[in-house]
């Protein structure tokens, strides 16, 4: 892989208790399992192997977040790297339906609710956010604070959450409220964006969770 100076990498957290046990997890605190620490290492190898470096970090004020990001930089062999943690990047709030299993969620509302809850980026969960509401938070985020230092022609990497990333990857990738419902970020899954001189996207690459083990 060409490793540029222009380059965002974002990944998903490691697997946590709720993604073990199939809860809503949102503004929530679960800790990593151990499958999911063996991700975040897995994931820092795989990175620190194909020769990446970074120049700073960004994550969520969640400790799923933290905790992958902490391990991943322990493997690249940057502990001490910059990171900046923000509510900005945290996993979307999904209000009443927070720690319920999804199965036992699908059967309160239905599976189509449910569903669209889940995946449509304007379905508001009761009390909580839609995908719309999220990106509202996350891409301004990016504008402002981490869209600068990448094309400065820092390494940035950022590690959060299934939806804060989809509603970022949403502005990248130029998706519509329609294509957004078909893409899916798996825990650890990392995506390589390389900019060009002016800061545009020149290349992606998907790196599935089955690739880094």
């Amino acid at each position: 892989m060409d490793i540029g100076k222009q380059m965002l990498v974002l990944m998903r957290h490691g697997q946590s208790l709720d993604n073990e046990q199939d809860l809503f997890s949102g503004w929530r605190n679960p800790a990593l399992t151990a499958r999911g620490v063996a991700e975040a290492h897995a994931a820092g190898r795989k990175l620190k192997e194909l020769g990446f470096s970074f120049n700073l970090a960004f994550t969520s004020k969640l400790r799923r977040a933290q905790h992958t990001l902490a391990l991943m930089l322990e493997e690249l062999g940057q502990p001490t790297l910059p990171v900046h943690a923000d509510t900005a990047l945290n996993e979307r709030d999904y209000g009443a339906l927070s720690g319920l299993n999804k199965t036992g969620a699908r059967s309160l509302w239905g599976a189509e609710q449910v569903h669209l809850w889940r995946k449509s980026y304007d379905a508001v969960p009761p009390g909580g956010e839609s995908l719309a509401m999220t990106a509202a938070r996350v891409v301004p985020f990016y504008e402002r604070e981490i869209a600068p230092c990448a094309r400065a022609g820092k390494r940035v990497l950022v590690v959060a959450h299934g939806n804060s990333l989809r509603s970022l990857v949403m502005h990248l990738d130029g998706l519509d409220p329609e294509e957004i419902v078909g893409v899916n970020i798996a825990t650890s899954e990392i995506l390589i964006y390389c900019l060009n001189k002016r800061g545009h996207i020149a290349s992606k690459t998907a790196m599935p969770a089955s690739s880094i083990a």
